[in-house]
């Protein structure tokens, strides 16, 4: 969607700082749900794991995306302690454990990795954060004739942010949130799904859609006409996301999948922002009677993925 340029992706990775939960784990997304008349399950003794519960083929799976797993063998016994004792759990923590595979749980997909760029308190900081080119585009954004404005998403199913989402998603071939959840997210949580637009004239040429929870955000949907992408449109909408987060003492904005692959210019736009590369756990599956014995596979399937 976003290039920036012909350079080579250099994405960097550091150190991950003090824990924020991932939006899949986050109070608000359970609400959001909960308004859709889903019942997820939270497990007390593992920090408020969130679990989902879906039918595949027609089959129940368990499903918990992106949680902290710091004791995997622990968690595998609560599930059963809860009920599960026969239901293939679908893992995909928040970094690489591979104590998984020594409890038995398959490798379904390696370890993708999500951009996330710290919001720093002081404006400055958070200016210099920003890489040379990006900032660059930035300048270009605020010299032009750009209206931004910031209100909570409406409660209407045919906006146009998220008819262009719907069509993305559907040129590209991929899935992301269903439109429903998307409003159940801002009607259940007030205020925490931002929407910014830029204007030039009456034209909008680009928006975003930002969604709140604890002390983390996370960067949800985005379009940009040809227009906007002339007008660094987008550069400045990131921008002017950061300055409202700061304000809300937001410490972390989460960019979703960094694919240098096969969205190079994508990622380039998203690592300009100073962000840094978080490598997720991957996906496995774990399916309880089998247990254990299923490990000696696991190992294999893991070395074969190079994980």
């Amino acid at each position: 969607m976003f290039d920036l340029g012909s350079a080579a992706v250099m994405p960097r990775t550091l150190k991950r700082t003090e824990t924020i939960r991932a939006l899949p784990q986050s109070t608000e997304f359970s609400r959001a749900l909960q308004m859709l008349g889903q019942r997820p399950m939270r497990l007390d003794r593992m920090q408020d794991m969130l679990v989902l519960r879906r039918k595949v083929w027609g089959l129940p799976v368990a499903m918990i995306n992106r949680a902290e797993l710091h004791k995997p063998a622990r968690l595998l016994e609560i599930l059963q302690e809860e009920g599960l004792r026969r239901t293939p759990v679908i893992l995909s923590p928040e970094r690489p454990v591979p104590e998984l595979a020594r409890l038995g749980a398959l490798p379904l997909m390696t370890p993708a990795s999500v951009g996330v760029v710290d919001i720093h308190p002081d404006r400055t900081l958070r200016r210099s954060g920003l890489e040379q080119k990006w900032r660059n585009r930035l300048s270009h954004a605020e010299t032009q004739a750009l209206r931004i404005t910031r209100q909570n998403m409406p409660m209407v199913p045919d906006h146009w942010l998220l008819r262009a989402d719907a069509a993305q998603q559907k040129r590209r071939r991929y899935r992301s949130w269903p439109t429903a959840l998307t409003l159940a997210y801002g009607e259940a949580n007030r205020g925490a799904a931002k929407l910014f637009e830029a204007h030039e004239g009456r034209e909008t040429v680009a928006g975003i859609l930002v969604l709140t929870h604890g002390d983390g955000a996370t960067y949800h949907i985005a379009h940009s006409t040809d227009r906007g992408r002339g007008l660094s449109a987008h550069n400045l909408l990131i921008w002017n996301a950061m300055e409202w987060l700061a304000s809300k003492s937001i410490r972390q904005l989460d960019l979703g999948v960094i694919n240098t692959e096969d969205a190079s210019g994508l990622a380039r736009f998203k690592l300009g922002t100073g962000a840094r590369l978080e490598r997720l756990g991957g996906t496995w599956l774990y399916w309880p009677p089998m247990g254990r014995r299923l490990a000696p596979l696991a190992s294999i399937d893991l070395n074969l993925m190079g994980a």
